[in-house]
């Protein structure tokens, strides 16, 4: 059985870090938008995807160096980032295949997973979602994770922390457990997660029995 796990709010505590960044920035530009509705309006989204939506909302494109200010940020910010408590515990007692999925870059997933001493764990089968098709909630990730290593997606577990995670492992034929032990986690998070397809949700990876 392949194990997929999502990055950001999954292995490492990052989401609540990339929500301070846009709540602030957005703030700067006459969006008062707080820390906790960013991540509830955009928790797996790309930082594209984030911006459009904005955009939208505001009726006008923000500054063309927007992404670039709030992608260096964050990248800073991402250099002391930490592992989920539990997770290399989960990972010390899983013998079978497993592998990362991600929306985020391939470089950001080697400054933060790095930061959190997770990239070696899982190197080189880390998969940006970007860099091999559609970002989710597209299946494209999830089934080009599960044709590298040979296995049929009704034979994958996913573990996310997003809708829109847990819809793309859903349109992949993948079974999805969801994880709510992020900081960012949010009342009603569990119900999100269930109603987008998460066939159970934990908040601790002690919870998580995998094989």
């Amino acid at each position: 059985m392949l194990i997929i796990f999502d990055c950001d709010g999954v292995l490492i505590d990052s989401e609540i870090l990339a929500a301070g960044v846009h709540s602030q920035l957005l703030g700067e530009l006459g969006l008062a938008i707080t820390q906790e509705e960013v991540i509830t309006r955009f928790t797996g989204l790309t930082d594209a995807q984030l911006v459009e939506l904005v955009a939208q909302q505001l009726g006008r494109p923000l500054p063309e160096d927007y992404l670039e200010r709030a992608l260096l940020e964050l990248d800073r910010r991402l250099e002391s980032v930490k592992a989920i408590e539990g997770v290399h515990a989960l990972l010390d007692r899983l013998s079978g295949p497993r592998c990362v999925c991600s929306n985020s870059s391939t470089q950001r997933l080697r400054i933060s997973m790095t930061a959190a001493g997770l990239w070696k764990r899982f190197e080189p089968h880390i998969f940006s979602a970007p860099e091999v098709g559609r970002s989710k909630p597209a299946p494209d990730v999830f089934l080009h994770a599960a044709r590298v290593f040979g296995v049929s997606p009704k034979d994958t577990v996913v573990i996310e922390d997003s809708a829109h995670g847990v819809h793309g492992a859903v349109s992949a034929g993948m079974r999805v457990i969801g994880f709510t032990g992020g900081g960012h986690s949010w009342p009603g998070h569990a119900e999100t997660l269930r109603e987008a397809g998460a066939m159970k949700v934990v908040s601790r990876f002690s919870d998580l029995h995998l094989e």
